[in-house]
């Protein structure tokens, strides 16, 4: 060291902060620091391929597999600040090319050679973190549930249906204030607001859930009270009995062994429920026969690594007289869905629109033909746009909404947030009906 810096080090021990940066320090200085280059190299390399990589494999040709019950999380907006710094893994997760593939040789490999499933991570999202609050013990959080329950006879359930049943994203009371804000909005509008449930697998076919599970007790209370609520302070539209009644006439339930959703019989029935509630027995002409079986992929099993389609039995539906009115329909709503046809005796003729999920797909056939004029969008396309999907529910007379009850029950319906019921509520209100 040279006589200036050893007169600078000394500076330092003698009270006075040294003049050089704390790496050109003596080693033996109290305030002497090494330069860490090297680990900030790795950590520079490390954050360039954690945001490359998915936009190379991208560019090349490569995408990642969306094999989920839901959307591919997108790369968000830097304007939200941290909300889009938290949003990255699930990006960056969602982005890895072969993730499916990956999937489903962890599987593979631990119950070939462990002879048990894999840890499979469950959703992201969980508890705040913080110390325990005072009284009974709280329910686990939500990242300790499994992402699949696997049932009796290779039934399998989404663990969603029970993780978010304990650990909701926002109370049942808030959920319900929600709800009735926006039927209260559609109403002052001169609009007919019509809710519709569609029930979870763990509620409609409990029999094959294993015998105990992470989160049965707390799940089971909340379904209950979910279901009490839901339909006396909602006004919700009740399918339990309708589904109950399917399953006693075939024997069999209505939903399949590796698939969330429900069967072609309970969108039919759900078709049912919507026609006789904006139109009182206009069902009472409607003819109802099987015309054939399609086959659809399973939605559950490629989330432990397997994959698998099933054969759904289809029915045609002629409202009035022999002529069958249904039609294939293959679409998820992200994009608003219009079908129209010409009015028809039997047919519901008043505009409708419909915000829906993916279980109306398993109904969208038949309310194609059972409605002369009914428009389609998913939720998190209202979510997303609400001030466009205000105006395009504005041009209906009729407002339905169907929710599955997870999304309900767990609070994470995008339909549910305050913003984009006020905006839907302006956008009505600026078009009401006389």
């Amino acid at each position: 060291m040279s006589v200036t810096d050893r007169s600078k080090a000394d500076a330092g021990r003698a009270g006075n902060p040294p003049t050089v940066h704390e790496a050109w320090l003596a080693p033996d200085h109290p305030m002497y620091r090494p330069r860490h280059g090297g680990r900030q190299l790795t950590a520079l390399i490390c954050a360039g391929l954690f945001f490359l990589t998915p936009t190379f494999v991208h560019s090349v040709g490569v995408h990642a597999a969306r094999f989920e019950n839901r959307a591919l999380a997108t790369f968000g907006d830097p304007r939200n600040g941290w909300g889009w710094l938290t949003g990255l893994p699930a990006w960056a997760t969602d982005s890895l090319p072969f993730r499916d593939g990956a999937l489903r040789a962890t599987e593979a490999v631990s119950r070939n050679v462990f002879g048990e499933p894999a840890s499979l991570p469950g959703p992201l999202s969980g508890q705040p973190p913080g110390p325990l609050p005072p009284g009974p013990a709280p329910h686990p959080p939500i990242t300790a549930f499994p992402s699949v329950i696997e049932g009796r006879d290779g039934w399998l359930y989404l663990g969603a249906d029970v993780s978010g049943a304990c650990v909701p994203s926002r109370s049942l009371a808030d959920t319900i204030i929600s709800l009735r804000r926006l039927r209260t909005a559609v109403q002052a509008s001169g609009r007919q607001f019509v809710l519709v449930v569609a029930p979870d697998k763990t509620t409609m076919a409990p029999e094959r859930l294993p015998a105990d599970y992470l989160g049965k007790a707390c799940a089971t209370r909340a379904r209950d009270e979910f279901w009490r609520r839901v339909v006396d302070e909602a006004g919700a539209i009740d399918l339990r009995p309708a589904l109950d009644d399917i399953v006693r006439r075939k024997g069999s339930p209505v939903y399949y062994p590796a698939d969330t959703h429900w069967s072609q019989e309970a969108g039919l029935a759900m078709t049912y429920a919507l026609a006789d509630r904006v139109q009182p027995g206009i069902t009472r002409s409607w003819q109802v026969a099987p015309s054939g079986t399609i086959a659809w992929p399973d939605d559950i099993s490629p989330l432990i690594g397997r994959s698998g389609e099933h054969a759904i039995p289809t029915y045609s539906l002629a409202p009035a007289g022999p002529q069958d009115r249904t039609r294939s329909i293959a679409s998820d709503f992200r994009v608003p869905l219009r079908l129209t046809a010409a009015p028809y005796a039997g047919t519901v003729g008043q505009p409708v629109v419909m915000i829906a999920d993916s279980f109306t797909q398993f109904a969208s056939r038949y309310l194609a033909a059972a409605f002369s004029d009914i428009t389609i969008v998913h939720p998190e396309t209202v979510g997303a746009v609400p001030r466009s999907a205000g105006a395009l529910l504005a041009n209906g007379k009729v407002l339905v909404l169907e929710v599955a009850e997870r999304n309900l029950l767990g609070g994470t319906s995008p339909i549910l947030l305050q913003p984009v019921i006020t905006e839907i509520a302006t956008q009505l209100s600026q078009r009401p009906l006389r």
